[in-house]
């Protein structure tokens, strides 16, 4: 009986993370070749877990490099940001990260542990 009630619990899981990619995804912003969540995640995350939640996407979604942070500051006219500091994918060693200040377009390196937003992208 037990092993009844995981199949569905299962499905109701895979159905609840897909549901949440589309929304994060939504309809896909092209810059050049790296296509660009529409949205940010809902919540702030440390830089560990937003690495993973970018993966948690789908294939090939990550967070963004330096270089792509810098190139998406360049087009915020096309791609709407938060005000506050966003993760990169850079990491200077074990305890500390790369991430980008927007609306201003400032790198700054900060303990993995603090909390930013996170917008995933993909290449095409």
């Amino acid at each position: 009986m037990k092993k009844l009630l995981l199949l569905p619990l299962l499905m109701i899981t895979c159905l609840c993370l897909a549901q949440d990619a589309k929304e994060i995804i939504g309809k896909p912003i092209k810059i050049g070749n790296l296509l660009v969540a529409q949205n940010d995640f809902p919540d702030e995350m440390n830089w560990e877990n937003a690495g993973k939640a970018c993966r948690n996407l789908g294939i090939d979604w990550r967070l963004p490099t330096m270089t792509e942070l810098d190139k998406l500051y360049k087009n915020k006219k096309n791609v709407k940001f938060k005000f506050g500091q966003y993760w990169s994918s850079e990491e200077s060693n074990k305890i500390w990260a790369v991430s980008m200040g927007f609306p201003i377009g400032t790198m700054m390196k900060f303990y993995k542990s603090q909390l930013f937003n996170v917008r995933a992208v993909k290449s095409k």
